[in-house]
Formats: structure tokens, C-alpha cells, sequence
């Protein structure tokens, strides 16, 4: 049976009508972590709107949340995997904003650097890992992209891409040889709300989706490098196949990935500006 309830809030905030349909519970949907977390952050960005530099400073073009249509929940197991729902954040005469939400949660995704090391001598060729694997809402049953995965029992950014390392490439990664590209970048940009995620968001028009771009780098044996290629990884239902794309091409291979454009994107500017070596330094500190 569908539910409607008003939620939570805090002193001097609106009241805002929530629906639910039957499949779904008030408690499991408050309780939803990518809930929380956009409810926060969206509660944050109204409250910018008091700030004299804000774009909707002027109190009739200040926007509010006001409704919540949650249209269609979809259960992983015994868990929330995915929620649709309708808002309406308007302003004072009522004219809303684009409001169609999909919740699903922040993921991870790893650029993995590999250079060749033949006896003694280290080569300047770079191979870059990448998998084939089924995306279906892509309509592709062999899509090429960086390893990369949702956030789950790890919790946080660096432990998550650990996991997809393993669950995708086989190879096992300390948490302390990852480095986390968004955020090295995001530490001196102009012009970044500093309260949403240290994260790239690939599709902020429909998607609450942000994907944290973590680097990692190894030099390595060359026949142990071409070990990995075409290796079978992943869970049966994942279906995913090592692939090795050298350095120069990636920008080609991996340009309808979003993901592998914004991970390579990273590299190149934190390498030129010399912040992966700084880095570095602070680790060794």
C-alpha cells in the first residue's frame, strides 16, 4: 500500500509531502544511504542561496524543496539498489526546476598504470587495464572501460577501489599505493562547492552518481604484465575480460567512457603540474 508522510526537517525548514509506493517502507527509504546524502547536500545548496554572491540570492528567485514522488524502487536481494523519484524544488511563483532523481550511490573507478620492466631496464612504454564486460543499458555486450564499481560494504572511496582491483583485474592492492586523482585536483579548484563529494559526477542532470577517480601505478615484470591480458575476472553474472591498451592510445580506446576520458583528463594535468609527485612527498612525510 502506498505511503505519503512529511519528512524529517529541521527548525525554519519547509514542510515537504513525501509519497512512496508499496515496495517501500518510510524507515527503509530515510534510511537509504544515497538518500541521505542527496537530502544533505541539496539541503546545503538551499542554504547558499542566502549568501549575497549566490545566483538565486534575490528572495523571489530563492528555490525550495518542496515535494518528494518516489516513483519506482528497485531491490538488490534484500537490499535498496536503486530509487526514481519525481521532486519539485521551485521558487516563489512556483516555477520549478528540473527535478527527475535517480539515487544510486557513489562508485569508484581506477586507472591502472603498468610499466614494463625487461631484466634490469625499465621501458618508457605504458600499458593502461582495462575490461570488457556486458552493459546492457548501453545496449553493448562488450563495453571497454577502466575497472569500476558502487560503493558498498567498504564504505569508503579508497577501500572500494581495492575491491573492484580484485574483483575485476584478480591482482591484490594495499589501500596505500591507490591515489585519489578528484581529490588532489578538487584541493585547489576556484569555483567547487566544497559540501558535494570529492567526486566526479558523470550525469548531474538526471543521476546522484559520483565516481571518485583513484590512480595506481606499478612497474612490473613484462611477462607478468601480458599475464593479464584477456583474463577472465569478475562474478559469473559480470562476464569480465582483462584488456591491455597501451598508454598514447587510451584516450581512443576508452572515448565512450566517461570514466576513462575523466581518469586520463586527471592524470595528464596532476602530472604536469607535478601534484602525483608532490604527493608522493607528503606520503613519505
Amino acid at each position: 500500500m502506498a505511503t505519503t508522510f512529511t519528512l524529517p526537517r529541521d527548525q525554519g525548514e519547509p514542510l515537504v509531502e513525501v509519497k512512496l509506493p508499496a515496495n517501500i517502507t518510510r524507515q527503509q527509504f530515510l534510511e537509504f544511504k544515497p538518500f541521505e546524502l542527496w537530502l544533505k547536500t541539496l539541503r546545503q545548496s538551499l542554504r547558499l542561496q542566502s549568501n549575497r554572491d549566490h545566483v538565486f540570492h534575490d528572495r523571489k528567485e530563492r528555490h525550495t524543496l518542496r515535494s518528494i514522488n518516489v516513483q519506482s524502487v528497485d531491490w538488490f536481494g534484500k537490499r535498496i539498489g536503486f530509487i526514481k523519484m519525481e521532486t519539485v524544488v521551485s521558487d516563489e511563483n512556483g516555477s520549478p526546476l528540473p527535478g527527475i532523481v535517480f539515487l544510486r550511490g557513489g562508485s569508484v573507478a581506477i586507472l591502472m598504470i603498468l610499466r614494463p620492466q625487461v631484466g634490469d631496464t625499465h621501458s618508457d612504454e605504458r600499458f593502461v587495464v582495462m575490461t570488457q564486460q556486458p552493459r546492457v543499458p548501453a545496449g553493448s555486450l562488450s563495453f571497454f572501460e577502466i575497472p569500476a564499481g558502487m560503493i558498498d560494504d567498504a564504505k569508503t572511496f579508497v577501500g572500494a577501489a581495492a575491491n573492484e582491483l580484485y574483483e575485476e583485474t584478480g591482482l591484490t592492492i594495499s589501500q596505500h599505493e591507490l591515489k585519489d586523482m578528484t581529490k588532489l585536483a578538487l584541493k585547489d579548484a576556484k569555483g567547487s562547492e566544497s559540501h558535494l563529494q570529492k567526486a566526479m559526477y558523470p550525469s548531474p542532470g538526471g543521476c546522484d552518481e559520483y565516481i571518485a577517480l583513484f590512480l595506481w601505478e606499478r612497474t612490473m615484470p613484462l611477462i607478468e604484465i601480458m599475464e593479464l591480458k584477456d583474463r577472465l575476472s569478475g562474478t559469473d553474472k559480470e562476464k569480465i575480460t582483462v584488456k591491455l591498451v597501451k598508454y598514447e592510445e587510451l584516450w581512443r580506446e576508452g572515448a565512450r567512457d566517461a570514466k576513462t576520458l575523466a581518469a586520463w583528463a586527471l592524470y595528464e594535468g596532476l602530472t604536469r603540474e607535478g601534484s602525483l609527485e608532490d604527493d608522493e612527498d607528503d606520503e613519505d612525510e
